[in-house]
C-alpha cells in the first residue's frame, strides 16, 4: 500500500501568499535543485531534481478550506498538511477555521499562519486542544522554513498512518489470537468440566463401593446376634406358653384351699405384682421385640441390595422394582418426616444394567424430591410402567417446583440452588451421567409453587454391552 501523501492544502484570503508558497513547493524542477538538495540532506532521501515536491491546493476561506478537505475525504485523497492564515476578515478566523478541518479529518497535520498575537500559544492550545498535529509559522517566514515544515509534517502523516496501520493489523491479530484463546480456554473449561464429573462420578462410586463393604460388615456382624435373638425370642414365647399353663393350673386349684389365710395372701400378691397385665403383655412384648428383629434384618438385606454388594459389578439382569423398593428403605428416615408416599407400580419385567447405579439414581430424586418440600407436610408419587422396548419410572413431588431459568441448569456439574455444604451440586448431574450410560433418558417437567416431576426411561435390553 502507497502511503507516500504530499497533498498540501492553503487556506489565506491573500492571493499573492499563494503565489508565494506556490513558488516554494512546487517551483519548475529546473529552477529550484538547492531545494530538493535541502530536502535531501535534511531526511537523509537521494536528491531527485526532478521529482515534483509536493501538490498545493488553493483556498481563500475557511468554508472552501473545508469543503477541498471534505472532497479530498470523499475521493480517498486526504490531505496531509495544511497552512491556515489566521485573520481570515471574510468568514472563520483560523482557529475556528482548524476546529471545523478537524471535525472532518483528525489526522490533518496544521500550521498556524500569523503575524499578529490574536491568541497567545496557551490560548491555542486550550482551544484547539491538540499539541502533536499544531504548529505555528510566523510572518514574515523564510522560503527553507516553509519547506522545512511541509517535508517534516508530510512525513509525519505518512508514518502516523503506517503506525496506525500497523495498529489495526496489531489489533486485528490480537483479537484473533483472543478469540482462538477463548475457543481454547472453552474447550479447556468442557473438558474441565467433564473431568470434574468424571472424578465426582469415581468419588461417588467410591461411596458405593465404600457402602458395599459398609454392608457386608453389618450383615456379618448383625445378622449374627440377630438370628441367636430371634432364635431367643421363639424359644421364650414357648416358655412363657409353658409358664401360662402352670398359672392356669394354680387357678384350678385355688378354689380348693381351705385356708382363708393363704387365700387372702394369693390373692394380694396377684393385684400387687398386676399378674393379668404381665400375662397379656408379655406376648405382645415378644411380638413386638420379634418385628424389631425382623425389621432389622429387613434393613441389612435392603441395604445389601442397593449397594449390590452380593453380585457382579457387571451388566446383569436385575429387578428395577426391587432396587426401588430397597431404595425407599434405605430412604424412609429422610422421607417419613416430611410426606407420604404414594407408589403406582405397574409388574415391571427385569431390565440389564448396572442395579446398584440405578439405585443410586433412585435415591438422588427421591431425597431431592424429599427437599424440596416446605415446612407444610407433602407428597411424594412412585408410578412405573412398560412403553414397547423401554421401561419408566417417574418421582413426582407437590414442593415448591423450580423456576424455569434454573431448569435448564439443574443437570450441569456443581450446580446447586441449596446453601454452601448442604449440596455438592453432583446428584443430578451424576444421576444424567448414569442414565445416558444406560442409553435412557431423564427429563423433567416444573411449576413454581406446584412440584416437580423427573422422568426416567431405560431400555430393557442393553445389546451394546459386554
Amino acid at each position: 500500500m502507497n502511503l507516500s501523501n504530499r497533498r498540501i492544502l492553503l487556506i489565506d484570503d491573500t492571493p499573492s501568499i499563494h503565489d508565494d508558497y506556490r513558488k516554494i513547493l512546487t517551483p519548475p524542477q529546473d529552477l529550484n535543485p538547492d531545494l530538493v538538495l535541502l530536502e535531501a540532506k535534511l531526511f537523509g532521501a537521494e536528491a531527485t531534481v526532478e521529482a515534483t515536491l509536493f501538490e498545493l491546493c488553493s483556498a481563500y476561506s475557511g468554508q472552501q478550506g473545508l469543503h477541498h478537505v471534505q472532497q479530498g475525504i470523499a475521493d480517498q485523497r486526504p490531505f496531509a498538511l495544511a497552512f491556515v492564515d489566521m485573520r481570515m476578515p471574510q468568514g472563520w478566523d483560523g482557529v475556528e477555521t482548524i476546529e471545523h478541518l478537524w471535525r472532518e479529518d483528525p489526522r490533518l497535520q496544521v500550521v498556524i499562519c500569523t503575524a499578529y498575537t490574536d491568541y497567545s500559544w496557551d490560548d491555542l492550545l486550550t482551544r484547539l486542544d491538540s499539541r502533536d498535529r499544531l504548529l505555528i509559522l510566523k510572518k514574515p517566514f523564510d522560503n527553507v522554513e516553509v519547506l522545512q515544515l511541509a517535508c517534516a509534517l508530510t512525513s509525519k502523516w505518512e508514518m502516523t498512518e503506517r503506525a496506525d496501520l500497523k495498529m489495526q493489523d496489531l489489533e486485528t491479530r490480537v483479537e484473533q489470537r483472543t478469540f482462538e484463546f477463548k475457543r481454547a480456554s472453552q474447550a479447556l473449561q468442557v473438558e474441565t468440566d467433564e473431568r470434574k464429573q468424571l472424578e465426582g462420578q469415581l468419588v461417588q462410586s467410591e461411596k458405593l463401593a465404600s457402602l458395599g463393604q459398609l454392608a457386608a460388615g453389618i450383615a456379618h456382624e448383625i445378622n449374627n446376634p440377630i438370628g441367636f435373638i430371634s432364635s431367643n425370642l421363639c424359644t421364650l414365647d414357648k416358655y412363657f406358653c409353658k409358664l401360662q399353663e402352670v398359672l392356669e393350673a394354680y387357678k384350678a386349684v385355688e378354689s380348693e384351699i381351705v385356708s382363708p389365710l393363704i387365700v387372702q395372701e394369693l390373692r394380694a400378691l396377684k393385684e400387687r405384682l398386676d399378674l393379668t397385665f404381665i400375662q397379656e403383655e408379655i406376648p405382645l412384648m415378644i411380638q413386638e421385640s420379634r418385628d424389631g428383629v425382623e425389621r432389622a434384618a429387613q434393613i441389612v438385606k435392603d441395604l445389601k441390595e442397593f449397594s449390590r454388594i452380593d453380585s457382579s459389578p457387571l451388566w446383569q439382569r436385575a429387578s428395577l422394582q426391587r432396587g426401588i423398593d430397597s431404595t425407599l428403605n434405605i430412604v424412609a428416615n429422610e422421607v417419613k418426616y416430611k410426606a407420604d408416599v404414594i407408589k403406582d407400580f405397574q409388574l415391571l419385567p427385569d431390565i440389564e444394567c448396572l442395579p446398584a447405579h440405578l439405585n443410586q439414581v433412585i435415591m438422588n430424586l427421591v431425597v431431592n424430591a424429599a427437599q424440596a418440600i416446605g415446612p407444610e407436610r407433602g407428597t411424594i408419587t412412585l408410578r412405573n410402567g412398560v412403553l414397547g422396548e423401554s421401561v419408566w419410572l417417574e418421582v413426582s413431588d407437590t414442593g415448591a417446583g423450580i423456576a424455569p431459568d434454573i431448569l435448564q441448569r439443574i443437570f450441569d456439574p456443581f450446580f446447586t440452588t441449596k446453601p454452601v455444604g448442604e449440596g455438592s451440586g453432583l446428584g443430578l448431574s451424576l444421576s444424567y451421567g448414569i442414565i445416558q450410560n444406560h442409553r435412557g433418558q431423564i427429563s423433567v417437567q416444573s411449576t413454581l409453587g406446584s412440584g416437580t416431576t423427573f422422568r426416567i426411561e431405560l431400555p430393557i435390553h442393553q445389546s451394546h454391552q459386554s
